[in-house]
């Protein structure tokens, strides 16, 4: 068992969401990612914020290709751990 983790960069909280929804439907992601805020260095407004949507997958069965296109959908992307 191997610890591989994707991690997918989303605008808003809304779309954060939307993807937890959708990995679900799309590729069978069953296990809750974790859904993190994560704030932009040095910025005090709390509109400038990411949201990180945390995914495990220990079998390597999802591409890393693929999810990045799947967050751009959402205006968003996959960034390496």
């Amino acid at each position: 068992m191997s610890d591989v983790r994707h991690v997918l960069v989303l605008p808003d909280r809304d779309a954060a969401e939307e993807v937890v929804e959708a990995l679900a439907e799309r590729f069978g992601v069953w296990e809750e990612p974790q859904v993190v805020r994560d704030a932009l260095a040095g910025e005090d407004d709390a509109e400038d914020a990411q949201w990180l949507v945390v995914l495990r997958d220990e079998e390597g069965r999802l591409d890393a290709e693929v999810l990045d296109a799947f967050a751009g959908e959402w205006e968003g992307w996959r960034e390496e751990p």
